[in-house]
């Protein structure tokens, strides 16, 4: 019971005594001090001070005795106060004493801070010297007091009259007041205790504002400091104290460079702390140029410190400070409309007192306006508006502070709420705060974890891993994994740590799911998904390293036979789990040392490394056996996979595309031989020079140029109703290498085609065979069309159309003579872009075919809108259509269909009697063929008459003979008449 009482008082007591201190006690100080301020008396009556009146006239030359002054000064008018006007030359003027004030009157007051020298005469009986003084010393009557000087009057003549010379630097008054000794010494206490408050205060205010702005690094207040020791320099040189400074005289040829150089500093300090103060209200307002030109004027202010004297010098001040305040004064009234914060509110309020006093200051000085001198003090100036200051200052302390606790509290908030793991370490690595993300992702208790160290959560190497991560400059991660046995096992958490006054601050966040995923990706981006195998890209990874390796070994690239089937038939997902089991005992059969990948939908291709090509074609026979012995059981069905296999022989230096190249080349080879094949290519086989020379005529086309060597040969087509009167041909391509082999057009339009220069290889062609005809015309009386085959990728060429066109235009005389072929399948890609091709080939004279007619998967049905003027017959069914009676069927279909629709028909790669005995009983209206001719040079064609003239087989020869005969002649004519294409 006695301890809770004395628990109760102790808390009362504390209570009671923080309440007085901080409520009491300040609230009783100041409502003191304002008591005294209001109704108590001054400690020092200054009252009973008379000013004196006089006479003034300047002495420019310096040259004016005492006498001639006081004869000038008997004209003179009188006043109270004289401005100088910055003039430095001596001034006379006389003093008499009102008889008012004679009576006790023993001192003359010479206040002015800006005199420089003073000397003072009696001036009857006769004129005498009473005293004389300057910056450095005083003789006689005068003496030094306050911020100017005083002279003692003599007891024995106090009517007398006193003529004083003076002379003034900077913005001069010459005021003069008489009175007592006892007035004297209470003038001079009240002068040095005003400037000893206004010290004391300022200072002691600075002072505070420095080193609270050095502990809290808010440069700011630095600034506000060194501004208001600047206010207080500028007080202390309007009170005319600032001859001194912390209780030392500041040596008189100082004291000009001294003032200078503090109103330019107070000029930039007031202008800069400004902006500082108001640098995001500034920004709504605008007007920065102003602003600038303020800035600007600070500098020359300051550079005329250094350069100018101090007469020369006030004037510039004047100039600098009415522009600065007028800038300033506007602006402080746009803070005053548009902002709302009550430290602005402080800081307008102590900067409009400042301003204010110096404007008028200024204005007086500079105009010499009286009524605005002497309208405030300045000790209550400096410190009414350092104590606004303070106001603003106390006031953005309490901003700050409640931002500062309201940050806290979002970033407490932050901390407790966010989802990732914030912890603090000590340097033993134990925990001593971790936000709750924390607690549930490693199962911490909520209290007392800091027994718990890091290390009783993760894995052995998290603690050198964290080491390691603390001694890095950068902000990076890193992955460690959980502790087995621990509730972090088999997980993966991304880890940031930094150090900290002594502390470990990090962060953890789980990311095993993640690290799964992109382990997956990883796994994804080199091996296929539906095998485990590897992807293309992997095996030409692995194909480059095995080159790396300088051992011997080959490549085995397998395809599945008739693996369309299985997906057409039992659908996708059945052929997914054959091409499953195919991976399991390719991988079975081989082993898990030979990288096999799957590149396409039934191909795969397996590095056989440190192998030659022996080991390695054994290998690969005993992989079709395995293959081909047990069928593949899918579900309750049994699938019989088989597959053709192409090895090749690989160099040290070869490039995994060429590799693979050279591998699918034999795997086709195979595949055409029959299934389940097996064809190896060691080093050195034609199908690698072959493929070389494809790969080297690629490579040339793709560089935007033809190749040198080409050239036209034509092929005679022979009309079968008139063999000996029409000399009609297909102009054909070839390509005559540097060895001077002859390489037919096949290989260079697929290269062409390849490298995307195909357009350019038919332009050539189609000017090439006009520009001939062009100048053979006259050799060329019996012919009546020639072919030109134009391929897909020009077709479908806007640009190239436009050429063709234009080369029509330019050779209109002999277009005629051309029959444009286009194969089936390009003419029905698009079939309206090819029918307004072919109108305007027809527009133009020209003539179309469609070339290898029943090659491809024509659409009878739309064959009758293309108004092609013939059809030629694909050759692969004339060729064997005396072997197979069904080519005769197709080959007769055509002929017929040709026929029924206006169109001549043409038939290729006619090679022996027979099949041309054939076609003429079938009514084909034209053949071509090696029956016929092989393609011939340019010059053969113009040196013939007919096609029929270029045949050199016998027996073609009496057939074509016996058919020209007028037998022969009777029973062609009982057909239908025939005219030329």
């Amino acid at each position: 019971m006695i301890t809770v009482r004395r628990v109760f008082w102790d808390r009362l007591t504390a209570w009671a005594f923080q309440r007085f201190s901080v409520y009491v006690a300040p609230f009783v100080i100041g409502l003191g001090s304002v008591a005294v301020l209001l109704w108590a008396p001054h400690q020092f009556d200054t009252s009973g001070t008379v000013p004196l009146s006089f006479p003034v006239v300047a002495d420019p030359s310096g040259a004016l005795s005492p006498t001639a002054a006081m004869a000038r000064l008997r004209n003179a008018p009188t006043t109270a106060r004289f401005s100088t006007h910055l003039s430095e030359t001596p001034f006379w003027f006389a003093l008499n004493l009102p008889a008012d004030a004679r009576a006790g009157a023993t001192f003359i007051d010479l206040p002015s801070r800006h005199a420089q020298t003073v000397s003072c005469w009696r001036t009857a009986p006769t004129i005498t010297l009473l005293g004389a003084g300057n910056r450095q010393s005083t003789s006689g009557a005068m003496r030094f007091n306050k911020a100017g000087f005083v002279l003692k009057l003599e007891e024995s003549a106090p009517d007398a009259s006193i003529l004083c010379k003076g002379s003034f630097s900077g913005p001069a008054y010459i005021t003069a007041s008489a009175l007592s000794g006892d007035k004297l010494e209470a003038t001079t206490l009240d002068f040095h205790e005003g400037a000893s408050l206004l010290t004391g205060g300022l200072l002691t205010l600075a002072i505070f504002v420095f080193v609270t702005a050095i502990i809290n690094r808010e440069w700011t207040y630095v600034i506000f400091a060194a501004w208001l020791v600047g206010n207080l320099r500028l007080t202390a040189n309007a009170m005319g104290f600032d001859t001194e400074w912390l209780g030392r005289v500041i040596p008189s040829d100082h004291i000009a460079s001294v003032r200078e150089f503090t109103f330019a500093a107070y000029y930039l300090l007031t202008t800069t702390l400004f902006v500082e103060l108001f640098r995001r209200e500034l920004k709504v307002i605008g007007l920065r140029w102003s602003l600038n030109a303020v800035r600007y004027g600070g500098c020359l202010l300051m550079a005329a410190a250094f350069t100018l004297s101090y007469q020369h010098f006030i004037p510039v001040l004047w100039a600098s400070a009415s522009f600065c305040i007028l800038v300033l004064t506007y602006f402080l009234v746009q803070l005053v409309i548009k902002a709302r914060s009550r430290t602005v509110l402080w800081y307008v309020a102590s900067m409009g007192i400042v301003l204010f006093a110096t404007l008028s200051e200024v204005l007086a000085a500079a105009f010499g306006l009286k009524t605005l001198a002497g309208t405030h003090s300045p000790v209550v100036t400096a410190l009414s508006s350092s104590v606004l200051c303070a106001f603003a200052i106390a006031e953005r302390m309490r901003e700050e502070r409640a931002s500062r606790r309201q940050m806290e509290i979002e970033l407490r908030n932050t901390y407790d709420l966010t989802p990732i793991g914030l912890f603090t370490l000590n340097g033993e690595g134990r925990f001593i705060r971790a936000n709750p993300a924390l607690h549930s992702m490693l199962g911490l208790p909520q209290e007392d974890y800091s027994k718990y160290r890091w290390t009783d959560y993760f894995a052995g190497t998290a603690e050198r891993d964290l080491s390691e991560l603390l001694q890095r400059d950068d902000s990076a991660s890193i992955e460690i994994e959980g502790a087995a046995g621990a509730v972090t096992d088999a997980r993966r958490y991304s880890l940031r740590a930094i150090r900290a006054n002594g502390f470990i601050e990090g962060s953890l966040e789980d990311v095993t799911d993640r690290s799964k995923a992109v382990e997956r990706l990883h796994f994804l981006a080199w091996h296929d998904p539906l095998t485990g195998l590897l992807n293309r890209r992997g095996i030409e990874h692995a194909i480059d390293w095995q080159c790396s390796e300088g051992k011997p070994w080959a490549l085995a690239y397998l395809d599945l036979d008739r693996f369309k089937l299985f997906n057409d038939l039992f659908g996708h997902g059945t052929g997914d789990e054959i091409l499953r089991h195919v991976a399991a005992r390719l991988v079975e059969r081989l082993g898990p040392q030979v990288r096999i990948g799957r590149i396409g939908g039934d191909e795969f291709v397996c590095v056989l490394a440190d192998m030659d090509i022996e080991l390695a074609i054994e290998r690969c026979r005993e992989l079709v056996t395995a293959l081909n012995s047990a069928p593949v059981q899918v579900d309750t069905r049994a699938f019989q996979v088989r597959g053709s296999i192409g090895v090749v022989e690989c160099s040290q230096d070869e490039r995994a595309p060429d590799a693979l190249a050279h591998a699918d080349r034999a795997c086709r080879a195979a595949k055409r031989g029959g299934n389940a094949r097996l064809v190896a290519l060691p080093k050195g086989a034609p199908a690698f020079k072959e493929r070389a020379a494809e790969i080297s005529l690629v490579e040339e086309l793709g560089q935007s140029r033809l190749p040198e060597g080409l050239f036209l040969v034509m092929q005679p087509i022979m009309s079968m109703h008139t063999p000996t009167e029409a000399l009609d041909f297909e102009v054909l391509l070839r390509l005559r290498t540097p060895d001077g082999a002859v390489a037919t057009a096949g290989k260079l339009i697929a290269a062409a085609e390849d490298s995307g220069t195909i357009v350019a290889i038919d332009r050539w062609v189609l000017s090439t065979t006009l520009a001939w005809l062009s100048e053979n015309r006259a050799s060329l009386s019996t012919t009546r069309f020639v072919c030109v085959n134009l391929s897909g990728g020009s077709l479908n060429d806007e640009h190239f159309l436009d050429e063709l066109f234009a080369l029509f235009s330019q050779y209109k005389d002999i277009v005629h003579y051309l029959c444009i072929e286009i194969t089936e399948s390009v003419a029905l890609h698009d079939l309206e872009h090819t029918e307004r091709f072919i109108g305007r080939v027809h527009d133009m004279g020209a003539k179309i075919a469609i070339d290898d007619f029943g090659a491809g998967q024509t659409s009878l049905r739309y064959l009758k809108k293309l108004s092609v003027d013939a059809l030629k017959i694909d050759g692969e069914f004339v060729r064997t259509m005396c072997n197979h009676p069904a080519d005769i069927a197709i080959v007769e279909a055509i002929i017929s269909l040709a026929r029924n629709l206006g169109m001549r028909s043409i038939a290729e790669w006619v090679e022996d009697l027979q099949t041309l005995q054939a076609l003429k009983e079938l009514g084909v209206d034209y053949v071509q063929g090696f029956a016929i001719a092989k393609p011939q040079e340019a010059y053969n064609i113009l040196a013939a008459s007919s096609a029929a003239s270029f045949v050199s087989d016998a027996d073609v020869k009496r057939y074509l003979a016996a058919e020209d005969s007028p037998q022969g002649q009777r029973i062609t004519l009982s057909h239908k008449r025939v005219t030329a294409i």
